[in-house]
């Protein structure tokens, strides 16, 4: 089973010998985001450390940064074990498109073990603080590198409501401290609390926020999940934890956070009030600019007594949000192939931050069937952000980097092969040459079909490999061989 809060995680990862306490005192300034990143490059342990100057908290970082430590916060023995129970839902199969995505998750909007259930109350306000007892200093934002254009909070999870629809929204983005009572809010352009403030704005009203840390596993990871807007995300979090998540109402705003949380931040962002927010060194190990965002003012904060207040560091990859999206990838999968019947398999390389790069391998049954699913990926949702679609045929593994390269090396002929165009990209994207969109890229590294102009004598060659009745001799033989 998954576990219910982020305490009890902890303590079985350090049962388990996974987890390091840091006792001595460490600077929240650089210090601990140099640990971190050194500890998560070299695939070690999750980190508390117990004595953060300036804080009031404990703070735990890379508790999420192996596959080993995700897999077991959520009770899972593989990601495939989501996909597999999302799979098993499209049965008897459901239409291609948005409308079957939608109506899977309608699916699971019938179980009854998966919506959220309020509670009147929780561990997470044993401790309320308004007015002057506010004191955002008092707890442990990172300031991660050189550049950073202060400290922030890394691991908020943040609650919003579509003031017309009261759709909610979690998410998660990168919240920099700007004052003890002040934080801004990380809004790219293709967020749906961006979307939520640009209505509250329209409409001359406030915008109500709560941001939780120290989460349930599942709901953390629920929060980076790329959701179509209308689906709520605590749905899908119960739906991966087996079991209801627990909400409790705010104590100052008309939103509802984990119960089990560790700390709560409540605020409303006022409209068309912004500040400058970054630089920050973030996942695509680039700084990102300085630009204007919202800015809250937080009313109130709760919080257990002896909360351990939890976050994350981003750079250059590897670092601790690759395992979440390496979940995504998997877990995705099957609703991915509801869009885009045509995928086999697909691999969304670390390295391209999950959204630079998609390596889709399809069972070619037709001409240029490539470009197809080329285009149509780019069609679905935040798969449209994809700036480099590699295709290949389905008996490669997308996961061999390898095998991928020598299959897009090899099988292209770039003046053919090459498909350009452009479109939106990630917000955070620094190639482009201007903001929000640009040029992207499709290869089809598939094996070529006469019907589309390959009319070699011969045809297609086949790949090298070995005599199947002499391979399995020497397999049979091997030790004779001395070898």
């Amino acid at each position: 089973m998954a576990y219910d809060d982020l305490r009890s995680l902890l303590r079985a990862l350090e049962k388990d010998g996974d987890l390091r306490r840091i006792t001595v005192e460490v600077d929240p300034y650089l210090e601990v985001g140099e640990i971190t990143d050194r500890v998560n490059k070299a695939g070690g342990p999750a980190l508390l450390f117990e004595n953060v100057r300036g804080s009031l908290a404990p703070l735990a970082t890379n508790v999420y940064g192996t596959d080993r430590r995700l897999l077991k916060a959520l009770g899972l023995t593989s990601y495939a074990d989501i996909g597999e129970k999302i799979g098993g839902l499209l049965k008897p199969e459901l239409p291609h498109g948005f409308v079957g995505v939608r109506e899977a998750f309608g699916k699971l909007a019938g179980m009854v073990h998966v919506p959220p259930k309020k509670v009147k109350d929780g561990p997470v306000q044993e401790v309320v603080l308004t007015g002057d007892d506010v004191d955002l200093d008092r707890l442990p934002a990172l300031f991660t590198w050189p550049q950073d254009g202060g400290s922030f909070f890394n691991l908020g999870l943040t609650h919003t409501k579509d003031p017309e629809s009261g759709v909610r929204n979690l998410g998660l983005y990168r919240l920099q401290r700007h004052d003890k009572r002040t934080i801004g809010m990380h809004w790219q352009i293709h967020k749906d609390s961006r979307n939520h403030y640009q209505v509250a704005q329209r409409r001359g009203e406030r915008l109500p926020v709560a941001i939780a840390f120290g989460c349930p596993p599942a709901v953390t990871y629920a929060s980076t999940a790329p959701l179509p807007g209308d689906i709520d995300e605590y749905l899908f979090a119960g739906f991966v934890q087996g079991r209801r998540v627990e909400l409790v109402d705010c104590k100052t705003v008309p939103l509802q956070v984990p119960a089990q949380a560790e700390v709560v931040l409540e605020g409303w962002l006022e409209p068309g009030r912004t500040l400058p927010e970054g630089p920050f060194g973030d996942h695509t190990g680039f700084y990102t600019p300085q630009e204007p965002f919202p800015a809250l003012t937080v009313d109130c904060v709760t919080m257990r007594k002896r909360p351990v207040f939890q976050s994350i560091v981003v750079g250059r990859p590897p670092t601790e949000d690759g395992p979440l999206g390496r979940a995504t990838e998997r877990f995705f999968l099957p609703l991915l192939k509801i869009i885009v019947p045509d995928i086999v398999d697909y691999h969304l390389p670390e390295a391209g931050g999950f959204h630079n790069c998609a390596i889709v391998s399809i069972d070619k049954k037709y001409p240029k069937h490539a470009q197809k699913t080329m285009h149509a990926v780019w069609g679905a949702h935040m798969m449209s952000l994809t700036k480099l679609i590699v295709v290949v045929d389905a008996d490669c593994d997308v996961h061999d980097l390898h095998e991928v390269a020598w299959r897009a090396f090899g099988n292209t002929d770039y003046s053919r092969d090459l498909t350009v165009v452009e479109g939106p990209v990630d917000h955070l994207d620094h190639s482009s040459y201007q903001q929000f969109w640009g040029g992207k890229a499709g290869i089809d590294a598939t094996r070529k079909l006469p019907e589309e102009g390959y009319t070699r004598d011969g045809g297609w060659p086949e790949m090298v490999v070995s005599d199947p009745r002499t391979a399995d001799l020497v397999s049979k033989r091997w030790r004779e061989y001395g070898l």
